[in-house]
């Protein structure tokens, strides 16, 4: 990589970090293009060479964390020493889960894209395929895109509305009294999809 692809990379990373640290510290609305750049040591103009405007950006972060959280799940969860395709989603899950519990700032920036849009921009833009990752752990079992695909929504619409809550608020219960609640339904709805 030549020199100046690498300070261009450099610059798009420490607008990306800059704009995460003023978007979870005072939210999108009162973060000003003008702000990331001042902060990010670049010229306004600059910004506009990696992003169309600061929505651009959130979105790209949105994809960014989403994709880091996933990762992070894919090489320490454990899921591959599980037995059951169950067991393997739900060692994925719960990593996540503890991710986001362990940084909650990280989860109110992407709570309102923490269900399928942020996964599906992931499985999209990402340079690991993760739909077969995903077909893998279930065996192969879902030649049919469409019907991987309302599971996985189903699955992750339910995890991401019912922990929002439970991880910030503690509300109905902790995440440790919630989880065994939240794997059975999980295990319910992967069950029925690999018996149909």
């Amino acid at each position: 990589m030549s020199r100046v692809e690498e300070n261009k990379l450099l610059k798009k990373k420490s607008l990306m970090d800059t704009a995460f640290q003023l978007f979870t510290s005072q939210g999108l609305g009162k973060t000003s293009i003008a702000d990331i750049a001042q902060r990010a040591g670049v010229a306004k103009g600059t910004f506009y060479l990696y992003f169309k405007d600061k929505y651009d950006l959130h979105e790209r972060l949105v994809v960014r964390k989403s994709e880091e959280l996933f990762s992070h799940a894919m090489a320490h969860s454990g899921y591959e020493t599980q037995t059951t395709p169950e067991d393997k989603i739900l060692a994925i899950i719960d990593d996540i889960l503890f991710q986001l519990r362990d940084d909650p700032l990280l989860l109110r920036f992407i709570n309102k894209n923490l269900g399928w849009g942020a996964f599906r921009q992931v499985l999209d833009r990402s340079s690991v395929d993760y739909r077969k990752v995903i077909t893998g752990i279930l065996d192969d079992e879902a030649p049919d895109r469409e019907e991987l695909e309302i599971v996985a929504y189903t699955v992750l619409e339910l995890v991401g509305a019912s922990c929002y809550s439970v991880i910030l608020e503690g509300a109905p219960a902790d995440l440790e009294h919630y989880l065994p609640y939240l794997h059975r339904s999980v295990r319910a709805i992967l069950t029925e999809f690999r018996q149909s």
